[in-house]
């Protein structure tokens, strides 16, 4: 939009810069011509009142001192003729009305034609600095109402074309320092013209960056853009209030609910004293269903955590976690028929938002187990520090199952929240693998799922150090 208002705003001044220098320069050209055409007008009309006699009787003695002293004094040729154009008396030797044209092909100029048909010039002619030739001016010689010949007089006019010149010369100077200074204020100008909606750009950028506080100001600017301001604004306020209410309620639900299954844990582990050996199984199977819940109502609290503005960081060992996560799993794979190992290469830190390893862990570990089925087999491996094409430094952390996997198109949308693969029969709510990216994306972290091979899930969190 930028390239546009600039583009606009150029054109319009050029073509104003050149809206005014070209009538000027015309008008300078008509206003040097008709002061001298005026000049010329009334030395050839005096001659027409002398030059009556004399082409009457054809004599030429005292008409032809008159030209020759005219023509010494301002240089300018004079002559008159009769009715058919021939020279009655001259101010030099010679001169014919062909001389006079200028066209060098011995026509008569149109201003004698017009003297000798009785009619006077008007002043409407101009001499334009690439024309040549004198400047013709006749005047009829009339008697009794009839035309007998013509004055005529021809002014040189390298003088008028070079004062011309000089003036136009000035006038386009001062339109290309006008068209100068416009083409300098039009940086400034067009920032002025477009800082409301620069602003509008950088509040949405930030919106969109997760800055829910960024306001357009409307302060100032065109009443749409203001308009489109407050729209934006209003918008806003409404997207923050909903994500808002929407976290108030994960956390409310998630921490109202945790109580609750806190106590039937309690109650469901106290019964197992009462239970006879054919109840056992399905008891722990209650407990695996309790203990599952509770991580559900964890990952809530955890995901309504992530719209804080502020997150504590602490430095935490990976393989370590790892080893961790893995121990407290194990009984569960163990009861599911799973194997489960974790294969770390070296221990290496990073920084990263409390307990974010561990959930993204737990997510995939559960995963695996839930949908790899008996006998699956999961690694958790810890990779050393790689480096990536930018530069960057990372620690890579897989989990890695050979249970039946997932095709290659739906593994881009198993990190959408609430999707399901068609395993109507498998509990999951959908929002374990979402609630691991939204985790990682806090500290520029990011979870990559690939097939492994033969079969299988290979699960990457990729960590910067």
């Amino acid at each position: 939009m930028r390239r546009r208002v600039v583009t606009v705003y150029v054109a319009l001044l050029v073509a104003a810069c050149l809206g005014l220098a070209v009538p000027l320069c015309g008008s300078i050209a008509a206003r040097g011509t008709s002061d001298m055409l005026l000049d010329r007008i009334n030395d050839t009309a005096r001659f027409a009142g002398l030059a009556e006699p004399s082409v009457l009787t054809g004599s030429e003695d005292t008409l032809a001192g008159e030209l020759a002293a005219y023509d010494r004094l301002y240089g300018i040729t004079a002559l008159v003729v009769d009715r058919d154009g021939t020279v009655v008396a001259a101010s030099r030797e010679g001169v014919t009305l062909a001389d006079l044209s200028g066209t060098g092909e011995g026509e008569v100029p149109a201003a004698v034609r017009t003297a000798l048909a009785g009619n006077r010039m008007g002043a409407d002619s101009v001499v334009y600095p690439w024309q040549e030739g004198p400047l013709v001016v006749a005047e009829p010689i009339g008697r009794s109402g009839e035309t007998v010949g013509a004055a005529v007089t021809a002014s040189p006019t390298g003088a008028l074309r070079r004062a011309t010149l000089g003036q136009w010369a000035v006038a386009w100077a001062a339109a290309t320092a006008l068209l100068v200074v416009g083409i300098t204020a039009a940086g400034p100008l067009t920032r002025w013209i477009l800082r409301p909606i620069d602003d509008l750009e950088e509040a949405t950028r930030a919106v969109s960056d997760g800055s829910l506080d960024a306001r357009v100001p409307t302060a100032a600017g065109p009443v749409e853009l203001r308009r489109l301001g407050d729209s934006f604004n209003r918008m806003a306020d409404t997207i923050a209030a909903m994500l808002e209410s929407q976290r108030t309620f994960v956390a409310y639900a998630g921490h109202q609910v945790r109580n609750p299954l806190a106590a039937l844990r309690l109650r469901v582990d106290s019964l197992g004293r009462h239970l006879t050996p054919a109840g056992v199984q399905d008891h722990r199977l209650a407990l695996d269903e309790v203990d599952r819940l509770t991580r559900v109502c964890d990952s809530l609290l955890t995901l309504a955590r992530t719209e804080d503005a502020e997150h504590a960081t602490v430095v935490e060992e990976v393989a370590r976690v790892a080893e961790d996560r893995v121990e407290s799993w194990r009984p569960i794979a163990e009861r599911a028929g799973a194997v489960l190992e974790c294969e770390a290469a070296e221990d290496v830190r990073v920084r990263c938002v409390e307990g974010t390893l561990d959930q993204a862990l737990d997510a995939l570990i559960d995963n695996a187990l839930k949908f790899g089925g008996a006998g699956v087999r999961i690694v958790v491996r810890v990779h050393g520090a790689v480096r990536a094409e930018d530069g960057t430094e990372y620690v890579d952390v897989h989990v890695v199952d050979d249970g039946p996997g997932l095709p290659e198109d739906q593994l881009g949308s198993a990190t959408r929240p609430f999707w399901r693969d068609g395993h109507d029969g498998v509990g999951g709510s959908g929002l374990g693998l979402s609630i691991v990216v939204t985790l990682l994306e806090l500290q520029g972290a990011a979870l990559e799922l690939r097939t492994a091979r033969p079969h299988g899930i290979d699960a990457r969190i990729r960590l910067p150090l």
